[in-house]
């Protein structure tokens, strides 16, 4: 089972590095993390995924409510909770008719083309793994060069 937890740090160095020490160090492995400055002047959220069962979770949140640092643990329900990520795909794009397939495809995912040159095009998206997956999927026959996935964040709702 996948977890995504959410975390309140104190924004200073070598928390991030703290944090992903303690939960490699029980064996547990971090899935993808994303962490940015919050609402709160001094606070960072970090939002990881790891996979585990209940067992595995109950160690996680105990471990991390050990650090003086951690200020706020919450495992985000996945029916109360927004999950995003974004990714940036270099699709080879060498001649016009493949470049047009290309942001046509785009277009239906409501991604953006944010580069382009004489034989590439990149493309963000937004939205869920599996929409993600699905984009990817379909520009694999035109041939990505890069990608480059964030994992997801997420915010309760309400």
């Amino acid at each position: 089972m996948e977890h995504v937890i959410s975390t309140l740090v104190e924004n200073k160095p070598g928390v991030l590095q703290k944090v992903t020490g303690l939960i490699s160090r029980r064996g547990y492995n971090i899935e993808s993390i994303t962490v940015g400055e919050c609402e709160t002047p001094n606070l960072a959220r970090m939002v990881f995924v790891v996979k585990g069962d209940e067992k595995v979770l109950e160690q996680v949140t105990k471990q991390l409510n050990k650090l003086v640092e951690v200020v706020k643990i919450k495992d985000l329900d996945p029916n109360n909770s927004v999950k995003r990520e974004l990714a940036l795909i270099k699709v080879k794009a060498e001649d016009d008719k493949i470049r047009s397939e290309i942001i046509q495809y785009a277009n239906i995912f409501r991604g953006k083309i944010i580069d382009v040159s004489d034989s590439t095009l990149t493309i963000e998206i937004t939205g869920g793994p599996d929409k993600i997956d699905a984009l990817i999927s379909l520009l694999k026959s035109f041939g990505i060069k890069k990608i480059a996935r964030t994992g997801p964040t997420a915010v309760e709702r309400g």
